[in-house]
């Protein structure tokens, strides 16, 4: 019990010395460059997606995969771009350009697919092994006993799965390789955590979650008070013919086709159209926020673990 103690106080000291840096990670919005990044690469995606949509709409199966797989490989590579500012801002260097920052991501977001690969077959050979003793549980004189053993051994295995995945390959593997890691080195340095400190680097991905969840609750309450005080200042102060709900349309992200899905028809003309467009300017700065602080929020995680001060 007082090793136990210990360990975990030990733990809980170093992870308290590293949280100054984690928390400065609440800054990640006055990087303006990585904010344009994340906003151009999502605003893309997005319209990669509506054209998807549509040709899947229009029942051509073969372009609408195409846009989507455009879509999701602007997005992938976008985050990449807002990563590597990202991840110089939070080293204390000057901030790349962005078509610089690009032309790094080109070069390099690979690596990321590698290291995100390599862990996913690890951990698909591992759920393999778990169902092969699963089937084995079907035998007639070692199913019982077999099962018995099996159930506590599956439910530790797949919850520690989806821990270290959410915990430390998912946040951690994109910032590694921007910190200049390749492939190899990014799974050397996830198996080192994961051997012996994970506690640590869950107890400061917790900060980033927290950090997040609050920037998201801050957001949302701006864009929520500032849209319903907008919209009765223009109808009611203004006289702007507009429907309240389709005002407030394109800042819940709704455009005119999702309109059109739940039944209301876009009205007011052009007056109508420039209310979604600029909804959707808003939406789009809420979902970035919380994302640039999410990514900010990373680096610093592997900053602190790799560089302590």
């Amino acid at each position: 019990d007082l090793r136990a103690s210990a360990s975990m106080a030990s733990v809980a000291m170093a992870a308290a010395l590293r949280m100054p840096r984690v928390l400065s990670s609440i800054d990640a919005p006055r990087n303006l460059r990585a904010l344009y990044a994340v906003l151009a690469s999502f605003c893309m995606a997005g319209l990669l997606l509506a054209m998807a949509r549509s040709s899947l709409a229009r029942d051509d199966g073969l372009t609408g995969a195409l846009w989507l797989g455009l879509a999701l490989a602007v997005a992938f590579f976008g985050v990449n771009t807002t990563g590597l500012m990202l991840m110089d801002q939070a080293r204390g260097l000057p901030v790349r350009d962005p078509q610089d920052a690009l032309a790094d991501a080109l070069r390099s977001g690979h690596r990321v697919l590698l290291a995100l690969l390599g862990c996913m077959a690890l951990a698909g050979l591992a759920v393999l092994g778990l169902a092969g003793l699963l089937w084995a549980t079907r035998l007639p004189v070692v199913g019982a006993p077999l099962l018995a053993l099996v159930l506590p051994l599956g439910v530790l295995l797949l919850g520690g799965i989806a821990f270290a995945l959410v915990i430390l390959v998912g946040p951690l593997a994109g910032p590694a390789v921007w910190a200049g890691q390749r492939s190899r080195g990014v799974l050397g340095f996830l198996r080192g955590r994961l051997r012996h400190g994970l506690p640590e680097t869950a107890l400061l991905m917790a900060t980033v979650y927290l950090l997040v969840a609050l920037a998201t609750a801050a957001v949302s309450f701006v864009v929520v008070s500032g849209s319903q005080l907008l919209a009765g200042l223009a109808i009611l102060g203004a006289g702007v013919e507009l429907p309240p709900r389709q005002l407030l349309a394109g800042v819940m992200g709704l455009g005119p086709r999702s309109m059109g899905a739940s039944g209301v028809p876009l009205q007011g003309g052009h007056l109508g159209l420039a209310a979604l467009i600029g909804g959707g300017v808003v939406f789009a700065l809420a979902l970035v926020l919380p994302t640039l602080v999410w990514l900010r929020g990373c680096c610093a995680v592997y900053l602190a673990l790799t560089e302590p001060e």
